[in-house]
């Protein structure tokens, strides 16, 4: 990772947040008072700059599951399929948020990700908006500038055009990414993500393309690799999903919120569905994937 990537990635993530995104993320640090080592806000929330009403996101980093929860079942669970995600909700407004490791942070980030999601995720801009101290803010800015340079190498090597050109290589990438989970929103909405921040994109694509020094994957195992990336993203998802019912008190009701908000659908959650969250979760997903409300 090169120095220039680096100073824009810091950059982004020291800019300003709305003072009570600062305080929600303290608070939900707070909750985890032996192993919180930083807190990121990024997002739906973040692009717009509103909170009212809506759910903000937030990753919360910790130096270790086992100090994050100490000893149990949530410790492993974050180990063998990370993050568990819990909701929150402080002063008025509602937020989830992901624990990662600091190591599993690092790993998701590079090239070695088991998965698209964090990386995907944090090639976006995003607010380092809590740190313990100098040093876990050093960290974790180090681990979050691996976001844009991994998403180039995965990417460059399946477009036919626009490979010198940072902003259609942010949009391919995000598109591919897409594909690579469950979502509700459409595959085009990559490319209303970079316009939000044009600038930003162009500016870091043309540092992390100036850094590049790895040759190109040939077209045909990219592609290949792309393919095993959805079958195991999509597969994640569904297992993520399982999961969250048994953290995520109210889960059912956000999926089923955020699927009629980019689908344009009118899911309606029944009583029993609240009850049994994860065999709702589960007897709900083939049939929106039927309709196409999510991908």
């Amino acid at each position: 990772m090169s120095a220039a990537v680096r100073e824009i990635v810091d950059r982004e993530l020291a800019r300003p947040v709305d003072p009570r995104v600062a305080d929600m993320a303290a608070a939900i640090a707070a909750r985890h008072p032996d192993g919180a080592v930083a807190v990121l806000f990024y997002g739906s929330c973040l692009r717009q700059s509103e909170l009212d009403g809506l759910m903000l996101d937030f990753y919360l980093i910790v130096s270790s599951y086992r100090q994050a929860y100490g000893r149990g079942w949530l410790a492993l669970a974050n180990r063998l399929i990370p993050p568990n995600v819990f909701p929150f909700e402080h002063r008025g407004l509602v937020a989830k948020y992901a624990v990662l490791s600091e190591g599993d942070l690092a790993r998701e980030c590079g090239p070695r990700a088991r998965s698209v999601s964090v990386w995907a995720r944090f090639a976006q801009p995003a607010r380092l908006v809590w740190a313990k101290d100098g040093a876990a803010r050093g960290r974790t800015v180090v681990s979050v500038a691996q976001a844009a340079p991994t998403l180039f190498a995965l990417t460059l090597p399946t477009m036919d055009w626009g490979r010198d050109d940072p902003v259609a290589i942010f949009r391919a990438g995000f598109a591919l990414t897409y594909r690579a989970e469950l979502r509700a929103e459409k595959v085009d909405r990559s490319a209303d993500i970079v316009a939000a921040d044009r600038d930003y994109y162009r500016r870091l694509g043309e540092a992390v393309l100036a850094a590049s020094t790895s040759p190109v994957q040939a077209p045909r195992a990219a592609m290949r690799g792309w393919r095993w990336r959805r079958r195991k993203g999509k597969a994640l998802s569904v297992i993520r999903l399982a999961k969250a019912s048994t953290t995520f008190a109210g889960g059912i009701d956000y999926l089923a919120w955020k699927i009629n908000r980019h689908a344009g659908t009118a899911i309606e959650i029944k009583p029993w569905q609240r009850k049994w969250p994860l065999v709702a979760a589960l007897i709900l997903l083939p049939r929106l994937l039927k309709r196409g409300a999510i991908r």
